[in-house]
């Protein structure tokens, strides 16, 4: 296997041994490919995409597909009918920004994530197991300061660099990305002086300067030391 730094086209190796060890116990076993976007963002909510995968996925996933961080926007864009369209199904979830500043970005992450499950379910999907990106299973409460809502009780597989290495995550990467940039372009009409057009919420020069001047919207993470602000 290629190293880990050299693994810049995702493939579907790690989510297809997840589904042939679900298919033992379940049958027709649903795969949640699941990624998060807006994490460390100073503006706007964390964004939760979830993409659905099954043993009759056809591996002929959308060839620009990677990592939504390694792919420019235009072609994030242009991924998410052809990325839709391959996976089962899909959802993308957005938290508040009050959710975040009261209760934290990880239940902020659950608020999001439980939202695209309710999308999901609503639709009439269910899966059985999750395949999540990172080292963090922000996904499953375990008792030590809980917050944010219960999602469902499922195995969860964390993967470093999942978005990376696996075509699941991939999908819920860009999908959840291009949703949360549409969103932040929308918010940026109304609070220009921010320029969230271009950084989507995200530190730039232009959006600390900003927040020197200007201060603080009702759309930005007050709960964290954000930069620029005077102390």
């Amino acid at each position: 296997m290629a190293q880990l730094s050299n693994r810049l086209v995702p493939d579907r190796t790690i989510e297809k041994e997840i589904l042939a060890r679900l298919a033992t116990g379940i049958e027709n076993p649903i795969l949640a490919g699941v990624d998060e976007v807006g994490r460390g963002s100073l503006a706007g909510p964390a964004s939760v995409g979830i993409a659905l995968i099954d043993l009759k996925t056809s591996d002929a996933f959308p060839s620009k597909l990677r990592d939504s961080k390694m792919i420019s926007a235009k072609v994030r864009e242009n991924l998410v009918e052809p990325t839709s369209n391959w996976v089962m199904a899909s959802a993308v979830g957005h938290s508040t920004v009050d959710e975040i500043n009261t209760l934290g970005i990880v239940a902020g992450l659950r608020c999001a994530a439980a939202r695209a499950v309710d999308s999901l379910l609503n639709r009439g999907f269910h899966f059985d197991a999750v395949l999540l990106d990172g080292s963090h299973n922000w996904w499953t409460t375990d008792g030590l300061f809980d917050v944010g809502p219960q999602l469902p009780s499922v195995p969860v597989q964390t993967e470093v660099k999942g978005d990376a290495r696996c075509a699941a995550i991939a999908a819920a990467s860009v999908l959840a990305k291009v949703a949360r940039d549409s969103l932040m372009s929308s918010l940026a009409v109304d609070f220009p002086q921010y320029d969230w057009e271009h950084n989507k919420g995200y530190s730039s020069q232009k959006h600390i300067a900003a927040l020197k001047d200007f201060g603080a919207s009702v759309h930005h993470r007050t709960a964290w030391n954000l930069p620029g602000l005077v102390k």
